[in-house]
């Protein structure tokens, strides 16, 4: 009796079956049919808008749904069923066949969010959100793993821009979770829900109009207390609504998929509920998610290569300016990780970056006042007589003159001038006076002066600290050779020695 059991525990156990699930931004996927709701630049016939763009937009989102290899995959920015049919049939001549498909439907939207899928579609839903044609529904499919059913909800949540408040993505995460508390079985969340990891620490005041609530981290319930749930939360917790983002799995470093003025974000997401991790059905198979990021979605200086609109018109080029996410899931039992990686930095100062040439682990700098910044371009002190450092493209929603604590995850020398590359904000601790923190005749790197005069000549400024290039950044035409001015403003940077840096005109002044 013994060896039969033994045989049917190995035989149900060979047949487990693990899959990948995946959600991708594929920035509008628009046919060159005219429907009159198009987006102004994918007017069929302008903008250079035509059946050859259309099929260079397919075979470019075609190349990286082979690549990613996922059995379930959902897409946003899809304009209809009409273009979700053709990339399905171009995936299938490419031998990359997804039989089943789905869409929303709703009436005048500009975009709708699909599925491809290699397993039977049994039915699909759509959560209606608002009547507003710029609020997408939600899509809720029904699929069969070999007769084991899954619910899958494909979000595109109301973005940020135009100011939109966050009781927009509110509207979208309640109309979902009410939609999953009536409905009952194994469901997978994915998709665009244009809202970071950390929503629930850094929702910006111009956009908090629901007192601090959000819609992925209080509904969803993706943080609770103000802390993201971790897998030990989600396994000992009795609270069945709780949900785990996947985005936990990834050292804090590799939290992103999209970019936008140098923020890099996590705008798309797969949150798994308890039930993906009881040990019956579908479960979670621990540590699969990934960032989908080929060399090739890049471009040269490192950016992920979207799909390319130049001098008002479309190149061709370029997929989406959003990479691709992906999981696994299977039959098998969930098994926990033996040890959580809580991913907490290191704790340094500013002084403890100049002593190393990069960095290989995050590093938490707590305290940090932002001196000076221009777009985002920042120098960073912890105080007045600490060094300062410069920060290159980093997230805009940095003001000068507040303090924060930021996790730093990489660092890089150019030329001979320190700086930070990458970060995460974790915490924003008020403002700062910032009159202490200029320079008071330090001549070091990355230091701020105020109203230094000086006489310029051949592209070098003499002033009372000595002679020093400087340099005018983004095309500022220089004074004539020979004037004296005031840095009302200067940066004292390094590009193979100090010099002095200006960021726009209101930096500096022609006295004469």
């Amino acid at each position: 009796m013994r060896l039969i059991l033994l045989f049917f525990f190995l035989l149900s156990f060979s047949f487990a079956k693990e899959f990948r699930v995946a959600t991708y931004n594929v920035e509008n996927l628009f046919d060159a049919i005219y429907q009159g709701s198009e987006y102004p630049q994918y007017v069929p016939r302008k903008h250079g808008w035509n059946e050859e763009m259309v099929e260079k937009k397919i075979d470019n989102i075609s190349e990286v749904i082979c690549d990613l290899n996922a059995d379930i995959i959902g897409l946003q920015e899809v304009e209809n069923d009409t273009i979700l049919k053709r990339l399905q049939e171009k995936l299938k001549i490419v031998g990359c066949n997804y039989p089943y498909r789905a869409i929303t439907s709703k009436k005048n939207a500009t975009i709708q969010v699909a599925l491809l899928s290699r397993y039977p579609i049994v039915s699909q839903y759509e959560i209606v959100v608002s009547p507003h044609p710029r609020v997408r529904n939600i899509l809720e499919v029904d699929i069969a793993i070999d007769q084991v059913p899954l619910r899958i909800f494909v979000n595109h949540w109301k973005s940020k821009a135009d100011g939109a408040k966050e009781s927009k993505r509110i509207a979208s995460a309640k109309a979902l979770l009410e939609r999953i508390e009536a409905t009952k079985g194994e469901y997978i969340i994915i998709g665009d829900l244009n809202s970071p990891y950390d929503i629930h620490r850094t929702l910006e005041p111009k956009h908090d109009d629901s007192k601090g609530l959000s819609g992925l981290g209080s509904l969803l319930k993706t943080a609770v207390d103000g802390e993201l749930v971790s897998e030990d939360t989600l396994l000992l917790s009795d609270d069945k609504n709780l949900h785990y983002n996947l985005w936990n799995e990834l050292p804090m470093s590799q939290r992103w998929n999209h970019q936008f003025y140098g923020d890099k974000k996590t705008l798309d997401h797969i949150l798994i509920p308890k039930s993906m991790t009881d040990k019956k059905g579908i479960d979670y198979v621990n540590d699969s998610f990934e960032v989908f990021k080929p060399k090739y979605l890049f471009g040269r200086y490192g950016g992920i290569a979207r799909w390319g609109y130049k001098y008002g018109k479309h190149t061709g080029t370029g997929y989406s300016d959003h990479l691709p996410l992906v999981a696994s899931f299977s039959t098998n039992p969930y098994v926990p990780a033996k040890t959580q990686d809580t991913q907490i930095a290191k704790e340094k100062q500013i002084e403890d970056l100049y002593l190393q040439e990069g960095i290989d682990e995050d590093i938490l700098l707590r305290d940090v006042v932002v001196v000076f910044k221009r777009g985002g371009n920042v120098l960073f002190k912890q105080s007045p007589t600490s060094r300062g450092i410069y920060g290159y493209q980093l997230p805009k929603r940095l003001k000068e003159g507040h303090k924060y604590d930021i996790v730093v995850h990489e660092t890089k020398t150019y030329f001979g001038l320190k700086e930070i590359a990458h970060i995460t904000i974790l915490k924003e601790k008020g403002s700062s006076e910032l009159e202490a923190y200029y320079s008071d005749g330090i001549l070091r790197q990355n230091e701020i002066f105020r109203n230094i005069d000086g006489v310029y000549r051949n592209k070098m400024l003499t002033t009372k600290y000595g002679t020093f290039p400087i340099f005018f950044k983004n095309n500022i035409k220089p004074p004539r050779s020979g004037s004296k001015i005031r840095l009302l403003f200067g940066h004292l940077g390094y590009y193979k020695q100090l010099q002095w840096v200006v960021y726009s005109t209101k930096d500096f002044k022609v006295m004469e």
